[in-house]
């Protein structure tokens, strides 16, 4: 009799502890099942976010470029300009405390430097932060809010992977959109693809975090279930969990050899490693999301379109351009100062503006190679069909039709702009010919037609950036098509024998109409031999050793500024954040807008 109320006693036990298990599984698939329609929330609220971001910075860049324009308009016969001169308080404020402001007193584009090849890296500005604060904060409160912590730990990590694991690959998308060089956002925000650049960077880091909370809370999950055997037995019996962990392995190495100094020390490597990594991770995440059942396969398909349609446009424009007329040819000119000029003989013509810039590939030189350069002077096409169809119009006019040659001066540092001065130095004469294909130009967004007064900062090959500039607001001043009555261009460099990087084409601009009336040049040489280098050919242009000081050279423009004043600057990193903090100081002083030329890649 005991032997039976035994046995009937441990089947009812037995039998309330499996009831008991189905409860808790019940409980815990509930539980799950209301955490994913919390997260399928999330991810909608993160593209609503990005949305209304999106449009806010559209309406902004509609408001300024509306005041530039109108500005423009009004100054146009308006020699005084005194309404724009004056400071507008509170935006003067948000510039210098926030949009213009660096992390903390000064740096921002100056360098870490570790050695002639490697860096690591630039600070962000105050805005930039924010910007990334609030966006990193609000992705790990959408992987930590409402996740039942009361509960198992079992059922935490599965809360957590879920959300962790949509959402990386939900960022998939503003990731490589963010990675694109066509990005219509740059235009539409007015956006810098520098700055996309660092958002492409920190977008992938929380990419990666959030791949590697996924796997790290399936770990976790499974362990507390079961051991360590059964997450080796997993990894060797199901291909989904193989296909995901090359995926985060490809994510991990892809976030190691894109830290700055390994990046700039090997950086052509770097670049067809990150393709060749970037699509592994698509391939391993596609397997992954498509083996085990989830709809999140539709993400990653935007990522995917959005990738190689790009990719494709680039690849169809790029063969149009440089297709017909014998393709497009490069003439090599050997430079003193380590310099090369390149000048291109495009095949089809096209539009250029100041301030846009190019990549070029040169097979001969560099493979499949392609690197940005400021255009720093075009001409415009002679075009016998069009007659007298270019009678009644201005110069303004003429340099906007489409250009058949395009020039750049490219300063030899390491790696294909090396190995360019070397092949152009052994030519005969320093001179040679190469195929070469032009990919662009962009950019060219930062246009300084509707300041009254435009100081343009160069250091060194920077100068490539403002010529383009100089020639365009003194024809515009010639024409009255500009507002611009005062403009200074301050270049630094370290011999006089850089000058003979752009001589050609100030000569053309020291010849234009009118322009003693509107252009000063002040060159600072910061390492002469001699002070016989050192003569100003008239008062106009004026040559100087040592460095310039920025606070001074800009109080004398704000002594006798005129209008809304253009700072604008292309150089060292240094020279860019001295300028940029004399520019911050004067917010309240009069009306300065600053303009940055940078490429941190």
């Amino acid at each position: 009799m005991f032997s039976a109320a035994w046995t009937m006693g441990a089947a009812l036990g037995l039998l309330f502890l499996t009831q008991g298990a189905k409860a808790d599984a019940e409980s815990e698939a509930i539980l799950i099942e209301e955490a994913d329609s919390v997260t399928n929330l999330f991810h909608k609220f993160l593209f609503i976010i990005c949305g209304v971001v999106a449009v806010i910075f559209i309406i902004w860049r509609v408001l300024i470029v509306s005041v530039k324009y109108m500005r423009q308009l009004v100054c146009l016969t308006n020699e005084k300009q005194r309404y724009f001169q004056r400071p507008y308080k509170k935006y003067a404020s948000l510039k210098k405390y926030l949009l213009y402001a660096p992390i903390f007193h000064k740096r921002h584009n100056r360098e870490f430097q570790l050695s002639t090849a490697m860096n690591m890296g630039v600070l962000p500005t105050r805005f930039q932060l924010l910007a990334l604060i609030a966006y990193v904060g609000t992705n790990i409160a959408f992987c930590l809010s409402r996740i039942h912590w009361d509960q198992p730990l079992s059922v935490v990590s599965v809360e957590i992977r879920h959300r962790s694991g949509i959402l990386a690959v939900v960022n998939m998308i503003p990731l490589f959109v963010m990675s694109t060089r066509n990005n219509p956002l740059i235009h539409w925000l007015d956006i810098s693809f520098d700055t996309f650049n660092l958002l492409h960077r920190w977008f992938g880091r929380i990419v990666v975090i959030e791949t590697l909370l996924h796997t790290f809370s399936w770990v976790v999950a499974t362990v507390h279930r079961s051991d360590w055997a059964t997450v080796a037995a997993a990894f060797q019996n199901s291909e989904m969990m193989v296909f995901g962990l090359i995926g985060a392995a490809a994510m991990v190495a892809i976030m190691i050899q894109s830290l700055s100094f390994v990046r700039h020390a090997f950086y052509e490597t770097f670049k067809y490693l990150h393709i060749m990594l970037a699509i592994t991770v698509l391939v391993g995440i596609w397997y992954h999301l498509k083996l085990a059942g989830l709809h999140q396969t539709k993400y990653l398909i935007v990522a995917i379109v959005i990738w190689a349609l790009e990719r494709t446009i680039r690849v169809l424009i790029v063969v149009y351009r440089n297709m017909g007329r014998g393709g497009t040819k490069a003439l090599l000119e050997a430079l003193p100062g380590n310099a090369v000029r390149v000048t291109l003989n495009v095949a089809r013509p096209w539009t250029f503006t100041p301030g846009q810039h190019a990549y070029l590939y040169m097979p001969s030189i560099g493979a499949f190679t392609s690197h940005p350069f400021s255009v720093a002077w075009s001409q415009e096409e002679e075009d016998p069909l069009a007659g007298d169809g270019l009678v009644g119009k201005d110069r303004q006019d003429v340099l906007a039709i489409r250009k058949t040659t395009m020039s750049f001066v490219i300063r030899a540092r390491t790696g294909f702009t090396n190995t360019l001065l070397q092949k152009a130095e052994a030519a005969p004469e320093g001179k040679m010919f190469t195929r070469c294909f032009v990919e662009g130009p962009y950019g060219g967004a930062h246009l300084m037609r509707s300041y009254g007064t435009v100081v343009l900062f160069a250091g060194g090959i920077g100068i490539t950036h403002q010529v383009p500039h100089v020639r365009d607001l003194v024809t515009g001043y010639a024409n009255g098509t500009v507002a611009a009555r005062r403009v200074l261009l301050v270049w630094i460099i370290q011999s006089p024998e850089h000058l003979e990087w752009i001589r050609p084409w100030m000569t053309e601009i020291l010849a234009m109409d009118k322009r003693r009336d509107i252009l000063r040049i002040m060159l600072f040489i910061s390492r002469p031999r001699s002070t016989k280098e050192i003569h100003s050919p008239s008062a106009t242009v004026q040559m100087f050793p040592g460095r310039p000081n920025i606070e001074t050279l800009l109080d004398m423009e704000v002594e006798n500024q005129v209008g809304a004043m253009g700072v604008s600057v292309c150089g060292s990193g240094s020279l860019s954040d001295d300028v940029r903090s004399a520019a911050r100081s004067r917010q309240h002083k009069s009306n300065i807008d600053f303009v940055e030329e940078a490429f941190t890649w």
